[in-house]
């Protein structure tokens, strides 16, 4: 009953069932995707209920099935205000938890991800796109408050070793390669790392000739991206612009 509440958004009914499940242990109770309530309202964007069983003493480190927690569905669904309302600590961790059973992406890498399908005009693997939805603003605003509450923008996924900086860029991401790139003093850190040889450069040059392809070089050479790098093929960024 409580999942199906916090599905709905419904704020009074779902705080008394919350009231009356706290003792028996129902806030960490789990649907078949492994979703505790928490979760369900944090997937259905219901700031509210959320911080009511925050308050009432649910885990704000669950994770369902896929190993996501609240976190990595508000920044997958792109919902900035479940990010305001989960609570952090005082001294945020350097980097956000993996998911274990994903491809071991940061809530970062999932917000990166939402921002790029919304500019390229596909909904992202959680949104929505009838009326209602997120927004690229939303998206873009939860890239934001993830790296205000410390995520850590050179976290690796653990499947190609790919930073939220070459997620933005093989995505033609202009804008949110800008905001990872003016993190205070992480730019030279950021800009050479290389996913399985590849730095965001190598990825820039081999965008497929789209209009942000050459602001994306003239970005990166800009912050110190090394035009010398090799991959592991051996390539120049240079070699890999397509011809033309």
């Amino acid at each position: 009953l409580l999942h199906v509440l916090c599905a709905g958004g419904l704020w009074a009914p779902a705080r008394a069932a919350a009231e009356a499940l706290r003792d028996l242990g129902g806030l960490e109770v789990r649907e078949h995707l492994g979703k505790t309530p928490l979760l369900v309202a944090a997937a259905a964007a219901a700031p509210e209920i959320v911080r009511d069983l925050l308050v009432l003493g649910a885990n704000p480190d669950a994770a369902d099935h896929r190993g996501r927690t609240a976190l990595h569905l508000a920044a997958a669904y792109g919902h900035p205000e479940i990010l305001q309302v989960r609570p952090q600590p005082p001294n945020p961790p350097a980097e956000t938890p993996k998911p274990p059973h994903s491809p071991g992406q940061t809530p970062l890498h999932c917000a990166v991800l939402a921002h790029n399908a919304s500019l390229q005009g596909r909904c992202s693997p959680a949104g929505g796109s009838g009326e209602g939805a997120p927004t690229p603003q939303d998206r873009l605003r939860c890239v934001e408050l993830l790296l205000q509450m410390g995520a850590d923008s050179s976290s690796q996924d653990t499947k190609s070793s790919l930073t939220a900086l070459h997620l933005a860029v093989r995505g033609g991401n202009l804008a949110l390669a800008h905001l990872l790139l003016r993190q205070p003093g992480m730019a030279p850190r950021l800009v050479n790392m290389k996913a399985h040889g590849n730095t965001p450069l190598h990825m820039a040059a081999a965008l497929p000739g789209t209009p942000s392809q050459e602001p994306l070089v003239r970005l990166l050479l800009a912050w110190g991206a090394d035009p010398s790098a090799r991959n592991l093929e051996h390539d120049l960024p240079q070699g890999l612009l397509p011809p033309g």
